[in-house]
């Protein structure tokens, strides 16, 4: 895919071709629809007008720009360069899914997996418990996807990691990177608030376990550390800002994910923490390559406001709980406490 920025009667645009086919077309970092009343025709609305672009010239440098049907102008071009692929660690393991056909088969042999697991570890209540909360949680990322119209292959569990949504598509925003990481700890935040009223309305301790279970989850996956949702979140806001502020950022929660590593024991956050280092190098070094749009600054305050309510939340939740006389339900305030 390649990206072509032009100016057009004082408005910026940016378009994305493939194959000299324009596939995506930008105004004010909204993507804008058009259509294609011809073959290598475009048109979409700008400011009232009916802007038609000539693209069968686009390999050859020039573009021809029409306004209400009227020729305005030939317009000449740079030569597009290929942008430099976005190496993530993430995009390599749905590419090994995408290489199973039997995409269902996978699917529940991999929560079948990850029910014994748990239920190996914990107890098959639990296990159950945890399930719940991991499917919610992704559930949450796929609909964000569609949201965007993003083709996805749903989700996955992945025995003792937890789950991963898989998509056909990459995301074209910094915008789009926020919401989509948002809504799994969003979705997170409503099962728990569910389970906080179906505790009172019921008095079965279950549903107060699926609360906290539900919160301190969703916590960690709001930890500010790549490649956790948190990281993404900080990643698309610091990195719209500098691509050095992004770096020493994004450098400043693989130290903390260290510090929680050695002080809590942590070995599976180690893990997480090396893929996260892995894919800051790898958007590091593609920053000048990138093809997502930035957050504005209303973009970036919006982001972190919504990212701070999600996690203050959560953190009710535990906080409801405790002073609980039973120590799991009070347990997940303990730690967050220490």
């Amino acid at each position: 895919m390649v990206r072509l920025q032009l100016t057009l009667a004082d408005q910026e645009l940016i378009l994305f071709f493939r194959d000299s086919q324009l596939v995506q077309l930008f105004h004010q970092q909204q993507a804008i629809t058009f259509n294609n009343p011809k073959q290598d025709y475009v048109e979409f609305n700008l400011n009232n007008d009916v802007i038609g672009l000539d693209i069968s010239q686009v390999s050859a440098h020039s573009l021809a720009i029409f306004v209400n049907n009227q020729f305005v102008r030939q317009l000449a071009i740079p030569a597009m360069n290929e942008a430099k692929p976005k190496h993530s660690l993430l995009g390599l393991f749905a590419l090994g899914f995408k290489l199973f056909k039997s995409a269902k088969v996978v699917k529940v042999a991999l929560a079948g997996a990850s029910v014994a697991g748990y239920a190996w570890l914990f107890t098959f209540e639990f296990a159950l418990m945890l399930i719940a909360c991991l499917v919610i949680h992704e559930y949450g990322h796929v609909r964000a996807m569609q949201y965007f119209g993003i083709k996805t292959k749903g989700f996955y569990l992945i025995p003792f990691v937890g789950g991963l949504a898989v998509s056909d598509d990459k995301i074209t925003t910094r915008w789009q990177d926020v919401v989509i990481s948002l809504m799994g700890p969003a979705f997170g935040l409503i099962t728990s608030v569910l389970g906080v009223v179906l505790y009172y309305a019921t008095e079965m301790e279950i549903f107060a376990g699926v609360a906290v279970l539900s919160a301190l989850l969703n916590l960690f996956n709001l930890l500010p550390i790549l490649p956790l949702d948190g990281g993404h979140v900080l990643k698309s806001i610091s990195f719209s800002m500098r691509s050095w502020l992004g770096l020493s950022v994004c450098l400043l929660g693989v130290l903390f994910g260290l510090w929680l590593s050695y002080t809590f024991g942590l070995m599976l956050l180690v893990f997480f923490l090396f893929i996260g280092a892995l894919e800051i190098v790898f958007e590091w070094r593609g920053r000048h390559y990138s093809h997502l749009l930035p957050l504005d600054k209303y973009g970036q305050g919006f982001s972190a406001v919504m990212y701070a309510l999600v996690v203050a939340g959560h953190v009710a939740v535990m906080m409801h709980f405790a002073g609980s006389e039973n120590p799991i339900l009070s347990l997940p305030m303990k730690i967050l406490s220490s």
